[in-house]
């Protein structure tokens, strides 16, 4: 599994030094040129500067492509694509300490004890079910600061519907569920994630804080991740491979499960959802932690295919039917939603559909 990602790598610099575009075409059964022209079809429209896409099958790469300057280790903010890492950086500190994901927000933030949001449960904050307002009201305040006072932002605001009672997509319940992982383990979110995720999977050019700060900057959990095609495919890797990178396990299977579960519940969803909206699929567990349930089995109603994409363009998958998992990384120019129709947030999906076609027809 490792020698995909230096194999991708080198043959990726090798295409740069030859061409413009790095590429690499697995096994010829493999017909990607639908995708190809998928991808180049929205350069040429002028929706992203440049981009990469990476597709493995079975921990095997079998496509891979660079367009306009874009390497694999382009570094980009990747908008909601963060929100599945911040999720498995918050499993990862449940694995190892004593905070659990029915854990009420004032067991660990105890300026929370006698507000109603001190009640509301980690995995609430992590599925868009807590009631705390989406995204603080205007004018931002939450800059250059650290989640401490990031969630001191938060606690006076009123929620907006009661805990469990509605599903409302955003990011700002994220900041308290990192701030509760913080008090469990004792050091901040950044140092948390470069430890239990990024050095053991080798995301070397990946952060939710910017180097070289004054160490005052707050991680925005729900869209502050920087990071590049390699590193975000380590990650999809060890969630298509249970937890496990490398043969070293670094997230419970139990953690791993409890992150693609059904996490909305009885909640109610509004009409035109993400998943609504961009698969056309009207099944109600549309969310886990930190990730959407995009596909499910009719019969078991366990996700097939999980995602986390970003407005700006990013779009993580894994498709377990096929055993696929990929990557696009992009940075959409200008708005994400175009004159012409197209969105890069709800537009990603046809990425996944197109490769699942593309291995139906092999």
């Amino acid at each position: 599994m490792k020698t995909r990602f230096i194999y991708c790598l080198v043959l990726s610099f090798l295409m740069i030094a030859i061409i413009p575009s790095c590429s690499y075409f697995g096994a010829s059964r493999y017909d990607f040129t639908p995708l190809d022209s998928l991808i180049r079809g929205w350069m040429d429209k002028g929706y992203y500067p440049g981009g990469a896409v990476c597709v493995s099958r079975n921990d095997s790469l079998i496509f891979t492509k660079c367009y306009g300057d874009f390497t694999p280790d382009t570094k980009v903010y990747v908008a909601s694509a963060g929100k599945w890492v911040a999720a498995a950086v918050i499993a990862a500190v449940v694995d190892i300490t004593e905070l659990d994901w029915d854990d009420e927000v004032q067991k660990w933030l105890f300026d929370y004890s006698g507000d109603p949001k001190g009640k509301i449960k980690l995995r609430q904050l992590l599925s868009h079910t807590s009631g705390i307002r989406p995204y603080l009201p205007e004018p931002r305040v939450d800059n250059y600061n650290r989640l401490d006072s990031a969630v001191a932002e938060i606690l006076p605001l009123d929620t907006v519907f009661a805990a469990g009672s509605k599903f409302e997509y955003g990011g700002l319940a994220m900041q308290v569920a990192g701030r509760m992982a913080e008090m469990a383990y004792g050091d901040d979110f950044e140092v948390l994630f470069q430890s239990l995720i990024s050095r053991p999977l080798g995301m070397n050019n990946s952060h939710f804080i910017p180097v070289n700060t004054d160490g005052g900057h707050a991680p925005m959990l729900g869209g502050g991740l920087c990071t590049t095609l390699n590193d975000y495919m380590a990650f999809l890797e060890m969630i298509y491979n249970d937890g496990v990178y490398n043969g070293k396990r670094i997230l419970t299977h139990e953690s791993i499960v409890e992150m693609q579960k059904d996490q909305v519940g009885t909640a109610f969803v509004s009409a035109g959802e993400y998943v609504e909206k961009a698969l056309g699929k009207t099944h109600h567990g549309i969310y886990g932690l930190g990730e959407w349930r995009e596909l499910i089995d009719e019969k078991t109603g366990e996700a097939y295919q999980i995602s986390s994409p970003g407005w700006a363009g990013a779009y993580p998958w894994i498709n377990k039917r096929d055993s696929v998992y990929g990557f696009f990384i992009a940075h959409v120019v200008g708005s994400s939603q175009k004159a012409d129709g197209f969105s890069s947030f709800y537009g990603s999906p046809v990425i996944s559909a197109t490769v699942t076609e593309i291995l139906k027809n092999k």
